[in-house]
């Protein structure tokens, strides 16, 4: 059930559509219908068709005889977007290391700290939400809103993926551990010791994935 919130009701089903098809809920193949879900959701087919609009051009959903049919990401877009982010995340947390503030840097550390605790814990959801927090600041930490632009939404949709790392009790405890170095190379100014273990730690993850997959 979609609640009625300041976005916009197209916004809000658009999110949760995305959500559910990046997280693995709609698989690859599998129709997905207005009416199918206008019920599911409880509301009209306007803001339904708005969202299903925004996820064709996502690449995310296409249309096909029957309706429309998820596509999600395939391997080759894993590829891309690990590549991707491994070039460029380098780049923003090099800026980072060198244009962050007191309180920025202290965002980064409290999630790390949180995902030491919830390792601990063995609590898989919370350690993604601390990833993408740690993520996310040091993407605001480089200062560059084009960075934060382009970043943020690639690691969105490797969500399926980043859940199943770290459900992974031995990979959850080194990204983790690879986050430590990171930030700690952010907080000394290494910008280019932390450029070097954030693609490190990325293309760690990518090849974590290819040996779950296969």
């Amino acid at each position: 059930m979609i609640e009625h919130k300041t976005i916009s009701l197209a916004d809000q089903v658009f999110e949760h559509l995305e959500t559910d098809i990046l997280s693995g809920k709609y698989q690859k193949g599998e129709n997905i219908t207005e009416s199918k879900l206008s019920l599911e959701l409880g509301v009209s087919r306007t803001p339904i068709r708005e969202a299903l609009r925004r996820l064709e051009q996502e690449h995310l959903i296409e249309e096909s005889q029957k309706g429309m049919v998820v596509v999600g990401i395939s391997e080759k877009d894993l590829a891309d977007i690990f590549e991707i982010r491994a070039a460029l995340e380098g780049k923003a947390a090099f800026l980072a290391a060198h244009n962050h503030t007191e309180k920025q840097l202290s965002v980064v550390r409290e999630a790390l700290e949180f995902q030491e605790f919830y390792l601990g814990k063995k609590d898989p959801d919370r350690i993604k939400s601390m990833d993408s927090r740690f993520h996310e600041t040091i993407y605001k930490m480089s200062g560059s809103t084009v960075f934060y632009d382009v970043l943020m939404p690639l690691h969105k949709k490797i969500l399926k993926y980043r859940k199943a790392s770290v459900t992974d009790s031995s990979r959850a405890a080194a990204s983790v551990a690879e986050h430590r170095a990171i930030y700690d190379a952010i907080a000394n100014h290494n910008g280019e010791l932390a450029s070097r273990l954030i693609s490190e730690h990325l293309k760690n993850a990518y090849n974590h994935i290819c040996n779950k997959e296969n």
